[in-house]
């Protein structure tokens, strides 16, 4: 399990200077958790690849947790980028199914990283690491979006909740091998359609 070193919030880039650095950091730490996996990745070897100095590192990102859940929101953050637009008028829960299975794929294309990212994202504490309640916001909000619920209700929000827990937990599976592809997706389109069809504005 990653340690988070230091029990304060990492600092935020600024200056335009500051953000190319913070880019460059998350861009090195993809690639080499792309390649090794959270355990074998050294803070050292991040910061030398994004040419920065250890300090610099450590102080937008105080361990490898607030390092690997930072990659997780900025993928979340674009999940939607680059795919063709979902029609959820005409269907919202296989739009909430298909963006799930979109981010699925796209996850799975690098195991390992899928892995650390997971695996960071579970041990975030979410008042040390903020990272870790944007990437819940956002999914949170994505789906209401597409389920059309402008004014949830309390049901409908653990509704999500329950959805993302049982997305969560058919991602691991996968990214371990303990599910095929084909399994996970069946899974992912079955949780929706029990959990979603309970929905406060789901048709009679």
């Amino acid at each position: 399990m990653p340690r988070i070193a230091e029990d304060r919030p990492a600092a935020e880039p600024q200056s335009p200077g500051q953000k190319a650095r913070h880019e460059r950091i998350l861009n090195v730490a993809a690639r080499l958790g792309a390649e090794r996996g959270l355990e074998h990745v050294q803070m050292h070897d991040v910061a030398k690849g994004a040419g920065v100095a250890i300090a610099t590192l450590y102080r937008y990102f105080p361990s490898k947790t607030h390092l690997f859940t930072a990659i997780m929101a900025s993928q979340v953050e674009r999940m939607s980028e680059g795919s063709p637009r979902i029609d959820a008028a005409a269907d919202p829960v296989g739009a909430v199914a298909e963006t799930l299975l979109r981010s699925t794929r796209h996850m799975l294309h690098t195991p390992r990283l899928a892995g650390a990212m997971m695996q960071s994202n579970f041990a975030a504490h979410a008042a040390t690491v903020t990272e870790a309640a944007g990437i819940e916001a956002k999914v949170h909000h994505t789906v209401l979006g597409l389920l059309g619920l402008s004014k949830p209700t309390d049901r409908d929000n653990r509704l999500i909740r329950l959805l993302m827990k049982s997305w969560h937990g058919l991602l691991v599976s996968a990214i371990n091998g303990h599910s095929s592809m084909s399994e996970t997706e069946t899974e992912i389109r079955l949780a929706c359609e029990v959990l979603l069809g309970a929905r406060s504005n789901a048709r009679e």
